[in-house]
């Protein structure tokens, strides 16, 4: 093909059909062909050569859109009703919020709608989660899903450890491996649909996310991005993106739990009589967690069932090695302890998805709340409390105390249960503590030394603080 016979207008307009990280490479270098032609500059050599890269990103193309195995779904998971009009949401706006408590099946199955809808060919299927733990589960579920070993069609990557090759098409990740990723690709090119997932939990690399991601979207109107959140105010997410050029953001609400949940209030203070004489010695924690586990199995004797695997909420790595010595010093009959927290190796967390024999008692920290669903919980039991990062004005460092969690993170831990079969929830503090607690955890960025933040936000080259959704006074 000479330059007399070349249409690089049409050339231009088939760039689509190439791979988006490839896109402005080929067209800057189709540009500087087209200038050359007619002039002594000319090659043709150059345009044989690009005209070769060019196919090469389409044959790429191509098998990516061939590698896509045929989709399930579970019908069983609440997500299935509303299947139909996610997909054409996906289809018809830039950016979707969909709502949905942890347990309807979001996670793991809008990579799978994104696929079907032909997502994933000509870029990445970025897909957050806040914590390690999360990013490497998901990934492995959903790999079995698609009944694609891990590293393949599915990888992930979190610190220190990157399992996905050229020919992933769905990535799971931590946020603050995308938005280091924002370091050295501006326009993230190598996606064509992000799913920034769990973004209720509002920390500081989400937030800085979400202001990124919607001076992004101006600029690659091809991006489709996926917000998911399960407990707080959705309209705010779907207004940060209402402006700036940007349409509509839909809200799309998808049901959680399906069975129902009883909720025991058994406070660790002792009862009183009427003169305020003390009738019984306030509890520790661990003792409360033995008295309800007591009310569970005299609960199933009465109602003649099995027993239910159970899922206690801890503050911290330290009161679940503390809880977890006493619980097998109490030599429980037909029941295994299991740990969970984000230090563990990835073989001990993986404990809790394997099916075991009696009772299956799970001490988490708050990675069980919403980061992923440990299956077959029919009792929880909830300390009430969190380790929460917290900047120290006086002291001048961050630290991370152990506070009472928020009604909303309550009741995400009550959903743990109730997924399979009716449950029961046990809260170790009083109805009244419950209800006189903040409605939603405070936003990372309003618990952290805002010259920090200011700082980082410089170093990531994230732009003006008024590009950022909730940062208030």
């Amino acid at each position: 093909m000479t330059h007399a016979t070349t249409d690089f207008e049409q050339l231009l307009r088939n760039l689509d059909q190439s791979l988006q990280v490839d896109r402005h490479r080929l067209r800057r270098q189709l540009l500087e062909l087209r200038k050359q032609a007619g002039t002594p500059a000319w090659d043709a050599l150059k345009l044989a050569q690009w005209l070769e890269r060019y196919q090469q990103s389409c044959n790429k193309v191509t098998a990516r859109r061939l590698s896509i195995p045929s989709i399930r779904y579970d019908d069983n998971l609440p997500i299935a009703a509303k299947r139909d009009e996610i997909k054409a949401a996906i289809a018809k706006h830039q950016v979707v919020v969909i709502a949905g408590e942890t347990g309807s099946g979001k996670t793991t199955q809008l990579p799978k709608i994104c696929l079907e809808l032909g997502r994933g060919v000509h870029g990445l299927i970025g897909h957050t989660q806040p914590r390690r733990i999360a990013a490497r589960s998901v990934a492995m579920r959903v790999a079995e899903e698609l009944n694609s070993p891990l590293g393949e069609l599915v990888g992930y990557q979190v610190r220190f450890e990157d399992q996905s090759t050229d020919t992933t098409l769905i990535k799971l990740m931590t946020d603050g491996i995308l938005l280091a990723e924002t370091q050295h690709d501006r326009y993230l090119e190598k996606y064509d649909t992000i799913i920034v997932d769990e973004a209720h939990e509002r920390s500081l690399n989400i937030d800085f996310l979400l202001g990124f991601l919607k001076t992004l979207l101006l600029r690659r109107p091809d991006l489709k991005l996926i917000i998911t959140s399960a407990t707080i105010d959705l309209a705010r997410f779907s207004e940060h993106f209402n402006g700036a050029g940007l349409p509509d953001a839909p809200i799309i609400e998808v049901s959680g739990r399906t069975y129902p949940v009883d909720t025991w209030y058994r406070p660790l203070l002792g009862e009183q009589d009427e003169n305020g004489e003390t009738l019984e010695d306030d509890l520790s924690v661990d003792q409360a967690i033995l008295r309800a586990l007591d009310e569970f199995a005299a609960f199933e004797r009465s109602e003649g069932k099995r027993p239910g695997d159970v899922l206690v909420f801890l503050p911290g790595e330290r009161e679940i090695r503390d809880a977890a010595e006493l619980l097998r010093k109490a030599n429980l009959k037909h029941a295994e302890v299991l740990p969970l927290y984000a230090r563990l190796s990835p073989a001990e967390q993986q404990k809790i998805f394997q099916p075991r024999p009696g009772r299956k008692i799970v001490l988490a920290t708050n990675v069980a709340e919403t980061s992923l669903t440990v299956p077959g919980i029919r009792y929880v039991i909830d300390s009430g409390t969190a380790r929460i990062s917290r900047y120290s004005y006086r002291a001048k460092v961050q630290r991370l105390p152990i506070e009472a969690v928020s009604r909303a993170s309550a009741n995400q831990r009550k959903g743990r249960c109730g997924r399979v079969e009716p449950g029961i929830c046990v809260r170790l503090y009083s109805e009244e503590d419950f209800n006189g607690r903040p409605a939603f955890t405070d936003p990372e960025i309003l618990r952290t030394n805002l010259a920090a933040v200011i700082l980082q936000m410089l170093h990531l080259r994230l732009g003006a603080i008024e590009d950022f959704p909730f940062i208030e006074p």
